[in-house]
């Protein structure tokens, strides 16, 4: 009787050991201070920051969605991985905190050792630019689950903050600014109604040109990670808000007191061209709720360091704080 092997059921243990060796310099270009051993354990360690009065550990995951589709059938593996990684410390900042390590999770239907190491070297460039640590992951090869040219990411980065920081909704007041931080994008939110748009309603081919890039890789720029305009800016923003799923409308309110609502000049917005041409075919107002329209991240600053923040970034002034019901509107 032949037996079967685990390679037999579509689970290659040798590909996955060659994917190790291949992405050990890559983990090990992101070590700072406080990375205690490497990878290879059960487990990755990181020692607490010192120089905090009452330290607390924050932790985000997100995912990369749909736009992994587009990597996946233009063959360019090498941005999502900076995506991964921008939406989590990205969301980290918002809550004052300092991201200090990162692990991702790979789940394929046959691991191709190279796409995995592409995608693993934009996850280490995206924690170098973060100044924050790869220190572990899991690779699941599961055929069945995935097909054999599919394969799924999650991230997961902690940090930390003092704990007197951590609630921005008490330093946000009336006449306060709105300044955007400008987006290199769709980031990695809205995927499904642009490639809708793009490729079934306009059927517009990869390399369609757009501002003199080609479309394909207008859509896989990487998100924008802000960790160090923060770190930069911190003393002089009040809040911030990471403009993700829902746009400005549904992210803004969320760094709002309940008797207070930000108030967005929409012509001040620099749109980016991509969403013109998302625009043609959906309505200005589901264009706001599904995309960022060119606004990264927005800061509350206070009027007397407006100036200094806008001296240290490229953000621009969109708006301001006022009295009244907690929303974000558009005017």
């Amino acid at each position: 009787m032949s037996q079967i092997s685990y390679k037999d059921a579509g689970v290659d243990i040798d590909a996955g050991n060659s994917f190790v060796e291949n992405i050990k310099p890559l983990v090990k270009s992101t070590k700072i201070p406080g990375v205690l051993g490497g990878i290879g354990s059960f487990a990755g360690a990181f020692e607490l920051p010192k120089g905090y009065n009452e330290p607390v550990m924050l932790a985000a995951t997100d995912g990369v969605g749909t736009k992994l589709k587009l990597a996946i059938d233009s063959g360019i593996y090498d941005t999502v991985g900076i995506d991964l990684v921008a939406m989590c410390v990205n969301d980290l900042i918002c809550n004052f905190g300092t991201p200090s390590f990162f692990l991702d999770y790979y789940a394929t239907g046959k691991l191709e050792v190279e796409v995995a190491t592409a995608v693993v070297g934009g996850i280490a460039a995206g924690c170098v630019e973060s100044e924050c640590a790869l220190i572990g992951g899991e690779t699941a090869e599961m055929p069945g689950m995935y097909s054999e040219d599919d394969f799924d990411l999650a991230g997961f980065a902690v940090g930390v903050a003092e704990k007197s920081e951590l609630d921005r909704l008490s330093h946000v007041s009336v006449g306060d600014k709105l300044i955007a931080l400008p987006s290199s994008g769709l980031h990695s939110n809205g995927f499904s109604l642009a490639r809708k748009v793009l490729f079934e309603k306009m059927e517009l081919p990869f390399d369609t040109d757009v501002n003199g890039q080609s479309l394909i890789k207008t859509l896989l720029t990487p998100t924008k990670l802000y960790v160090k305009t923060f770190k930069k800016l911190k003393n002089n923003i009040q809040a911030l808000a990471h403009i993700t799923g829902g746009g400005i409308v549904e992210n803004l309110p969320r760094v709002l007191p309940e008797n207070m609502k930000a108030v967005v000049t929409e012509a001040d917005i620099r749109v980016l061209p991509i969403f013109d041409i998302i625009g043609e075919h959906v309505e200005r107002a589901e264009m706001f709720r599904a995309f960022n329209m060119g606004v990264g991240m927005v800061l509350v600053v206070k009027p007397e360091n407006v100036d200094a923040v806008l001296a240290e970034s490229d953000g621009y002034l969109i708006g301001e704080i006022e009295a009244g019901e907690r929303e974000a509107v558009l005017v």
